[in-house]
C-alpha cells in the first residue's frame, strides 16, 4: 500500500509539472502575440554553433512588408494556410498516401509548424519534435491571428548563413528595404526557405530557378494579392 501511494503521489506530482510546463509554454505564445520575441530557437543555435556568427536580423511588421513576399511564402509553402488551424492533415494525409504508392515522402509542414519549429524547436525528423512542433502549431493558430503567425514567420525565417528574417534578406541580396520587394524578388527569397543553407538567393541554381518559376505561376493562380486580403487582423 505504501509503495502504490508513492506511486500515484509521484504521478500527480508528475502531471502537475506537466501542466505548468503547458501553461507556460501557452502564456509564453500568447505573450508573443502581442510582444515580438527577442530571438528564436534557430537563431541560438547559430549563434552557438558557428564559428564565425554574423547575425543581420531587423524587424519590420507584415504592414511594411511587400504584400508579395506573404503571398509567396505562402504560395510556396502552404496554399491552404487561410484554412487549415496550425496542422493541414489533409496534406499529411496526401503525403502519407504518396509515400505508400512508392513516391519520396515530401514535407508537409504548414507555415505555423514551421513558425513553432524555428521560434521554439530545433532542426531534426525525430517523431518527438515533429509532435512537439504539432502541438505548438495548433495553439499558436488557436491564440494568433493569420497576419501574426506571418509576420513572426517572415520576421525569424532563415534566408541564408545567418540572415534571418525579410528585412535582412531583403537588403543582403537586392539592397533594398522589404517594403519595396517585387514578386519576382518575394518568389526568390521564398524559393530557398526549404533549405537555406543550400539554397541560394545571391545565386539561385538552376533548381532554385526551376522554384522560382513555379512559385510564380502559383502566385498567380492564387488570384494574386486578394487571395491573402481576408485574413483576420
Amino acid at each position: 500500500m505504501a509503495r502504490q501511494s508513492l506511486i500515484r503521489k509521484l504521478l500527480r506530482r508528475l502531471i502537475g509539472f506537466l501542466a505548468g510546463c503547458v501553461l507556460f509554454v501557452l502564456l509564453v505564445i500568447l505573450l508573443f502575440r502581442f510582444v515580438n520575441p527577442p530571438t528564436s530557437a534557430f537563431v541560438l543555435a547559430y549563434l552557438v554553433t558557428d564559428t564565425n556568427p554574423e547575425l543581420q536580423q531587423k524587424w519590420v511588421a507584415l504592414s511594411v512588408i511587400s504584400p508579395w513576399m506573404p503571398l509567396a511564402v505562402v504560395a510556396s509553402e502552404d496554399q491552404r494556410f487561410p484554412e487549415h488551424h496550425g496542422v493541414d492533415f489533409a496534406v499529411i494525409r496526401q503525403a502519407v498516401s504518396e509515400h505508400k504508392r512508392g513516391q519520396g515522402l515530401r514535407g508537409a509542414s504548414t507555415i505555423t509548424q514551421q513558425t513553432a519549429k524555428n521560434l521554439f524547436l530545433w532542426n531534426g525528423r525525430s517523431f518527438v519534435r515533429k509532435a512537439l512542433e504539432a502541438g505548438l502549431a495548433i495553439a499558436i493558430d488557436a491564440l494568433w491571428p493569420k497576419r501574426r503567425i506571418l509576420e513572426v514567420y517572415l520576421n525569424i525565417a532563415e534566408f541564408g548563413r545567418g540572415v534571418y528574417g525579410v528585412e535582412a534578406a531583403s537588403r543582403q541580396y537586392f539592397g533594398i528595404p522589404a517594403s519595396q520587394l517585387s514578386p519576382a524578388q518575394a518568389a526568390r527569397l521564398a524559393a530557398v526557405l526549404p533549405n537555406p543553407k543550400v539554397l541560394s538567393a545571391a545565386q539561385p541554381s538552376t533548381y532554385v530557378w526551376g522554384r522560382i518559376a513555379w512559385i510564380r505561376g502559383q502566385m498567380e493562380q492564387l488570384s494574386g494579392l486578394q487571395y491573402l486580403r481576408g485574413l483576420d487582423d
